[in-house]
C-alpha cells in the first residue's frame, strides 16, 4: 500500500501531470457550469419554486468544483514556480476565474436564501460567467502550451468554449443596460430577470 501513496504523490506532484489536470478541468469545468445554468434558465420557464440546492446548481456548482480544483492545483504549480510565460498567465486565470466563482457561489447562495427565485441578471450570476470565462480563457492558454501532447485535440472545444460563454457575458451585460429588450418574448424564459431590475 506504501508503495501505490509513494508513486500516486510522484505521478501527481510532476509539473507536466499538474499541468495537464488544470488545462482538463479548467476546460470542462466551465461547460458543465454552463450546461447546468442552462437547465436552471429553462426550469425558470415553467416556475418551479427556486432554491439554492435545486439539481441544476448542483450540476453548476460540481462544473466550479471543478475549476476550484484546477485553481488549487494551479497554485501547487504557481507555488513550485513550475510555470513561466503564457502558461503562466493561463494558470493565473485559471486560479483568478476560481476565486470569482466561489465568491460568487457564496454570494448566490445568501441571495437565494434572502430572496428566493432569482433571473438571470442578478448581483452573483454576472460575476460567477466572469470567473467561468477567466477559467475558460486560462484552460486555453494552458492547453495551448500542451499542444504538443494528446490534449491538443482539446483546444478547438476549448475555443469554441471560451467565445460561447465571453458571448453569454456579454449577452448578459446588455441586458443591465438594455431594460425593455430582456422582457421581449425572445427573453421569456430569463423574464424573472426582469424583476432583479
Amino acid at each position: 500500500m506504501k508503495h501505490i501513496s509513494n508513486l500516486i504523490n510522484s505521478i501527481l506532484v510532476q509539473p507536466t501531470t499538474l499541468v495537464s489536470l488544470v488545462s482538463i478541468l479548467a476546460v470542462f469545468g466551465p461547460f458543465i457550469s454552463v450546461s447546468g445554468g442552462f437547465w436552471d434558465a429553462v426550469n425558470h420557464l415553467v416556475n418551479e419554486p427556486e432554491y439554492f440546492w435545486s439539481i441544476q446548481h448542483m450540476v453548476v456548482y460540481f462544473g466550479v468544483s471543478l475549476v476550484a480544483s484546477a485553481g488549487l492545483l494551479s497554485m501547487i504549480l504557481l507555488i513550485k514556480k513550475s510555470v513561466h510565460g503564457t502558461l503562466k498567465t493561463g494558470i493565473l486565470l485559471v486560479v483568478f476565474g476560481a476565486v470569482i466563482q466561489l465568491i460568487a457561489g457564496f454570494v448566490d447562495s445568501v441571495s437565494h436564501d434572502v430572496y428566493g427565485i432569482d433571473g438571470l441578471i442578478s448581483w452573483s450570476h454576472q460575476p460567477l460567467e466572469l470567473g467561468l470565462v477567466l477559467a475558460a480563457l486560462g484552460g486555453f492558454l494552458v492547453l495551448k502550451n500542451r499542444e504538443h501532447t494528446k490534449l491538443k485535440i482539446l483546444i478547438p472545444f476549448s475555443i469554441i468554449s471560451f467565445l460561447f460563454f465571453t458571448t453569454w457575458l456579454v449577452f448578459n451585460f446588455a441586458l443591465i443596460f438594455g431594460h425593455t429588450i430582456q422582457c421581449i418574448y425572445i427573453h421569456v424564459i430569463f423574464s424573472s430577470g426582469c424583476s432583479i431590475l
